[in-house]
């Protein structure tokens, strides 16, 4: 039974951590994306995207927020937006290969920085009320909880492998 329970740990860790490196790597191509287009481009682009949508109804919430949000857009902000997804990408997909290579030092680094994620996503949902940063925050959440069961599986293996 506990070896059962251990493989299901390590299961659930490796594809949790496998999403956080499969999400990272969207923010740094999302990172990139962002850095290469104006926010003109990126507002014709949504126009594109949601002329069908508001064709049919003018009202509708989602188009009309996406293109209201993309003519807010300041070259300042998008290249906020910009460096930030490629840095929190880069940032994780580093803790990800370190993880998946079971380096010691990587789980308690991982904890402090999904933690500090944590943090600023709640930071944010106080001013936008998106209920993504939630559900975000609520995986980041189960991941440090995974990432803390097998850091204490692994360190007990070493002390009794030595």
């Amino acid at each position: 039974m506990a070896r059962m329970n251990s493989h299901l740990r390590e299961r659930l860790f490796r594809g949790s951590v496998v999403l956080k490196g499969l999400s990272a790597a969207m923010e740094i191509v999302g990172g990139a994306a962002l850095a290469a287009v104006s926010p003109a481009y990126i507002l014709s682009i949504l126009g594109l995207l949601t002329q069908d949508e508001l064709t049919e109804d003018p009202r509708d919430l989602v188009a009309n927020y996406l293109l209201r949000a993309a003519s807010q857009i300041s070259l300042g902000g998008k290249r906020f937006a910009a460096i930030y997804l490629l840095s929190h990408g880069v940032i994780k997909i580093g803790l990800v290969w370190a993880l998946l290579k079971h380096k010691l030092w990587a789980y308690p680094l991982s904890v402090a920085v999904f933690g500090a994620f944590i943090a600023y996503q709640l930071y944010l949902f106080t001013f936008t009320h998106g209920l993504g940063l939630i559900a975000l925050s609520v995986f980041d959440l189960v991941v440090i909880c995974l990432i803390c069961l097998e850091y204490g599986a692994l360190k007990q293996q070493r002390r009794t492998a030595e």
